[in-house]
């Protein structure tokens, strides 16, 4: 995002054309988790961790030296095939290393790799990309990928799996209406983060009265948030699933709420998209685990997918945001926001709901049935 600017000017097209890098690598993890899912099930998670860190590498290679705009938009999509899968498999895997008691901790370690490139990642590799040119940072970026690969080789155990379940068992897995509502839920949440997210810099300039070289230290502060609402969300996740998701879903409604009057007092407003942070994130770790729960006979599709209910779930929130800003100003794109975590806060409920219909036909607390899974 930082670096779009720099990538327009040397490729001779408009920033909203470079923008779509960005739209593109969003629409390749949601089209290509699946997908490459399909193709891959067969091999075994550590070969498999390996190939995709090679498509990776590979991926950010080509960005390096695309002479072109095509060529450069073509590698951004090859390389987006390889998150959500590669995300998926990993979530697999990291709860086979743990006792069942921490698998949402584990799942949450995975993911803090997401959470702290917004520490480190986004404002260093903005750094590397103005000094040193925008294929400076894509070569940072492989020459990580490099030693990403060799850890996976040396650390990553090969633990023993059951055959595959074949495509069709997967599938039905998938389109079960529980396991489509949770990822419907997902794309909600990461839609509230998006609507707001992507357009952070003109609400803290313009509403807040912040300096634009402002801006990146708060966002570095909110990407203290996110990892700290990661960390304890997989433990939360860990200790009491859905009720720790149905707080903290309303807690994330609140806040954005919240932020549409704090935003316009610095102060407040700082501290607010703090503890957003922190709500934000500490979803993740559950959903994540809620999904693997329900497709316990053939998990991989269904992890891999919610990374594409996630990456569409970025794409709409970044459209509701300019849509808000278009028909009722700037100020109200937190609230709707927050709309759209209430709504995800609703689908929660609803599934705990059915939830409890399919185990309880007699009508069992629902509190009760939510404090056992």
């Amino acid at each position: 995002m930082g670096l779009l600017p720099n990538v327009a000017a040397d490729l001779n097209v408009s920033i909203p054309q470079a923008g779509q890098l960005i739209t593109g690598y969003a629409l390749g993890v949601a089209v290509g988790a699946p997908i490459l899912t399909v193709f891959t099930h067969k091999i075994p998670q550590k070969k498999l961790l390996v190939l995709l860190m090679c498509i990776f590498i590979l991926g950010n290679a080509l960005s390096v030296i695309a002479p072109t705009y095509g060529l450069l938009i073509s590698a951004r999509i090859l390389t987006a095939f390889a998150h959500g899968t590669f995300l998926g498999v990993g979530s697999i895997l990291a709860t086979k290393l743990v006792t069942p008691d921490r698998r949402a901790g584990a799942v949450s370690v995975v993911l803090a790799g997401l959470t702290i490139a917004n520490i480190i990642g986004v404002p260093f590799g903005t750094f590397i990309g103005q000094q040193l040119g925008w294929r400076s940072s894509f070569g940072a970026i492989t020459i990580l990928g490099i030693i990403s690969l060799l850890g996976i080789i040396r650390f990553i155990p090969v633990i023993p799996q059951g055959p595959p379940a074949n495509l069709g068992q997967q599938f039905r897995n998938l389109i079960r209406p529980q396991v489509l509502l949770v990822l419907l839920i997902g794309a909600m949440g990461c839609g509230s983060l998006f609507a707001v997210f992507t357009y952070i810099t003109p609400l803290l300039v313009d509403i807040s009265g912040f300096a634009e070289q402002s801006v990146t230290w708060i966002l570095v502060l909110f990407g203290f948030g996110v990892t700290l609402g990661n960390m304890v969300g997989g433990r939360l996740a860990d200790w009491k699933l859905m009720p720790s998701l149905i707080v903290n879903f309303a807690i994330l409604a609140v806040l954005l709420a919240v932020l549409t009057l704090t935003l316009h007092h610095p102060v407040l407003a700082v501290i607010t998209i703090f503890l957003w942070g922190v709500a934000a994130f500490g979803i993740m770790p559950g959903l994540q685990i809620r999904i693997m729960n329900m497709t316990r006979e053939a998990p991989l599709l269904a992890t891999t997918s919610s990374h594409s209910a996630f990456n569409l779930g970025n794409a709409a929130g970044a459209y509701i945001g300019g849509f808000a800003i278009t028909h009722t100003g700037l100020i109200s794109v937190p609230l709707y926001a927050a709309v759209i975590a209430a709504l995800g806060l609703v689908g929660l409920l609803f599934s705990l709901l059915m939830h409890d219909r399919k185990a309880s036909p007699e009508g069992a607390d629902v509190m009760h049935q939510a404090s056992v899974y």
